[in-house]
């Protein structure tokens, strides 16, 4: 793939990502230069011109790729259409290229806040903040670079188009649609997840990550630990094995687990975890990095002008191209692909979902036998009446799929998933290293028979490696990455994200591999390790550390600043828990913003930096007694980048923008009714994304599947349920 890249800091992420995939890439930079650190990180490997004719550079390229707001897009005519409406132009702006907020001004945090990601992080007696790392931006310029790919196998020339705040709306695992299906949304906790029993906990020397839910066996696995050393009090008392027991037990079961985590040392904690198949990870810190010995074991991390830094999120394996998908010019780019999923909970649906709004055909493997948990636990149907098949969670991250029933466990079953395996383009799973292959459907048996088959294994830490087999969750691998140490306050401790952001950003990582093995025609295996695109989102973290990090000036008062921006945060608005953020990017906008609180409109930044503490305070003052959707719209109108800091509530329901986009559309569900979604982040101008069809009933699509594949069968009673 050959680019043209016209980005700044909203799309800096989709070089990478495309860079790391081979793309040729030929920039023409959108401002003045970012630090050493950032400029290695993000466009190390591309060709930099300047003063040159774009026309003439966009004649030799297949993909122009361009961000910031929409009024200084080079690449969009007045008409609001491309200028090189042969090529596939896709373009990352802050709220969209329609709708009112059109025209409004975001960084990170501002990103971040419209889109719910800020009001899900921080204390919960404190402001709230956003993942560290930029990770809205990451999470937009992504999905720009997965845009670029459905563009060329599409065929012809079209506009896409990302919003970084869709991106982060479609990012939020319960923070939105616990709103939509129990009117109630998460509040930040300081790190404690709010529907599954996991968290950041103190150990003898620093901090691990870790839990027990999931199946039955992390409680009872983790309570053997407790009780071969004696330290299980009172939780061996058979009332505590009774799960919603357990649950609504869960700061008396954590006040144990926390006291058992406190008299070891982190790294000891993780090695068992390990060695006990439980999901717990040492925190670790983004100097340690490169020492981890999964992710050196794997090469992992890339040299960058003689310093190290962090690898990409996913790897695509060596392989001739089997057939060319290309320039078909579908009616969607993957119309005629056919997925096989073997995926459950959140990364794999998540991904699965994605390649269902473009066009593909998705197989859902389930059975009564092993059901996704998504469908029986109790903390993710959201809806205290739900059952197994309208369970909020399950409804939201399957929609647009198939679902059949076959019992894997089972010999027959196992023949028959092999069997429709041969009639698929793309496999996808999350199971265990080996497992795939102890039943016959590792790619490397698949492709004897179907050689044009891509298979992506969505596991824990990689199909190789010392720690190849162990258990991971979200929060096990943000704790192995280095990001949870990132969400410490000054002086305080980790904190950790309290929703799926690892495993949203693996099956981002998922998506990327099969568009780009099919835009290429090839087929193979790609081994993704969740924890290497997890880590692949730290950043310039570890650039940093061998360049020196820039200061921030940032307080546990004060935890959003920023080291080229002042003000930047998150200050208090009218009403109980109500915050706005405001980013002032540059010194018009400070002019600006000083004029209408009564502040020193001269102030440079370094002389805004060394009053930092006075202006916050002035600010927060001023913004306390206001309506902070009032005064978001106040600032954006006069050109300071400001957004409230969203709710669920506020994303469904009072968010006029994301309305006027149709961001939530309806489905309606034979049992649940008419219930709105999460909608697609990628727009396609001629070949856009379907959503259509709601997640499936458990096996409903068995018989005319495998009629349709395989000409029927029969099996055995307890095969096909």
């Amino acid at each position: 793939m050959r680019v043209l890249d016209l980005t700044d800091e909203l799309g800096a992420a989709a070089i990478r990502a495309l860079m790391g995939l081979g793309a040729d890439v030929v920039r023409v930079p959108a401002g003045p230069p970012g630090s050493r650190a950032y400029e290695l990180h993000w466009y190390a490997g591309t060709r930099t011109v300047a003063d040159v004719d774009l026309d003439s550079l966009a004649a030799e390229v297949d993909v122009v790729v361009e961000s910031g707001p929409r009024h200084k897009l080079r690449g969009l005519t007045p008409d609001g259409v491309s200028r090189w409406p042969d090529l596939v132009y896709v373009v990352v702006t802050p709220f969209g290229l329609t709708g009112p907020r059109r025209d409004w001004l975001a960084d990170d945090l501002i990103a971040a806040s419209a889109g719910g990601m800020t009001w899900l992080g921080g204390r919960a007696d404190g402001p709230p903040k956003p993942p560290p790392r930029e990770s809205a931006l990451q999470l937009a310029g992504v999905h720009a670079a997965i845009g670029a790919y459905l563009g060329l196998l599409a065929g012809g020339g079209q506009l896409i188009e990302v919003s970084a705040q869709e991106a982060v709306a479609a990012t939020l695992e319960t923070g939105a649609i616990s709103w939509i299906h129990a009117g109630a949304f998460p509040r930040r906790s300081g790190g404690i997840y709010a529907h599954v029993a996991h968290r950041v906990f103190r150990a003898a020397d620093g901090h691990v990550g870790g839990g027990y839910s999931g199946s039955n066996r992390m409680w009872t696995d983790l309570l053997a630990w407790m009780s071969e050393t004696g330290e299980a009090e009172d939780l061996t008392d058979e009332k505590y094995a009774e799960p919603v027991f357990r649950w609504n037990s869960r700061p008396h079961v954590d006040a144990v687990v926390a006291r058992f985590a406190a008299r070891r040392t982190a790294a000891e904690l993780g090695a068992e975890g390990r060695r006990r198949a439980l999901p717990w990870a040492e925190v670790s810190r983004a100097d340690r990095l490169a020492d981890n010995p999964q992710l050196r074991d794997r090469d992992f991390f890339i040299e960058v002008d003689g310093y190290t830094d962090v690898g990409y999120a996913v790897r695509l394996p060596a392989s001739p191209a089997v057939r060319p998908c290309v320039g078909a010019n579908r009616m969607q780019p993957l119309s005629g692909l056919r997925v096989l999923d073997l995926t459950w909970v959140l990364a794999g649906p998540y991904a699965t979902r994605q390649l269902a709004e473009h066009g593909a055909d998705v197989i859902k493997v389930e059975s009564r036998h092993r059901q996704d948990p998504t469908r029986f636990q109790p903390s993710m149907r959201l809806r205290p009446d739900a059952g197994v098949d309208d369970g909020g969670y399950f409804l939201n991250f399957n929609r647009g799929k198939r679902s059949i029933a076959v019992n894997m466990r089972l010999v027959e079953g196992q023949e028959i998933v092999r069997r429709l395996a041969a009639e698929c383009d793309v496999i996808i799973d999350n199971y265990s290293p080996g497992t795939m292959a102890r039943w016959g459907l590792d790619h490397a048996s698949l492709a004897r028979i179907n050689p044009g088959l891509v298979a992506v294994s969505m596991s824990g830490v990689g199909q190789s490696g010392p720690w190849r087999n162990a258990v991971t969750f979200a929060d096990t691998l943000a704790a192995m990455s280095g990001l949870t140490h990132e969400t410490a306050d000054p002086g305080g401790d980790p904190q950790g994200l309290t929703f799926g952001l690892g495993d949203m950003v693996a099956a981002n990582a998922a998506v990327l591999a099969v568009v780009a093995m099919r835009s290429e025609g090839r087929g193979g295996f790609v081994d993704l390790s969740q924890l290497e695109a997890m880590a692949s989102a730290m950043g310039p973290a570890l650039l940093e550390q061998q360049l020196g990090a820039p200061e921030i000036g940032a307080t546990a008062e004060r935890p959003n600043r920023h080291a080229d921006r002042a003000p930047h945060g998150v200050y208090p608005a009218c009403g109980e828990d109500r915050w706005i953020a405001i980013a002032v990017l540059d010194d018009a906008q400070w002019r600006t913003l000083a004029d209408l609180v009564g502040l020193d409109p001269e102030l440079r930044l370094t002389e805004r930096k060394r009053h930092e503490d006075h202006l916050d305070a002035a600010l927060g003052t001023w913004t306390r007694t206001r309506d902070a959707a009032e005064t978001a719209e106040l600032l954006q109108r006069a050109g300071v980048a400001a957004a409230v800091v969203a709710t669920g509530e506020d994303l469904t329901e009072h968010d006029r923008h994301l309305a006027a986009r149709g961001f939530y559309p309806v489905l309606r569900h034979p049992l649940a009714g008419e219930v709105r979604h999460e909608g697609t982040v990628v727009r396609l101008s001629r070949t856009p994304a379907r959503i259509d069809r709601p997640a499936p009933l458990l096996g409903e699509h068995t018989a005319e599947v495998l009629e349709e594949l395989l000409g029927g069968v029969t099996a055995g009673p307890t095969v096909l349920e």
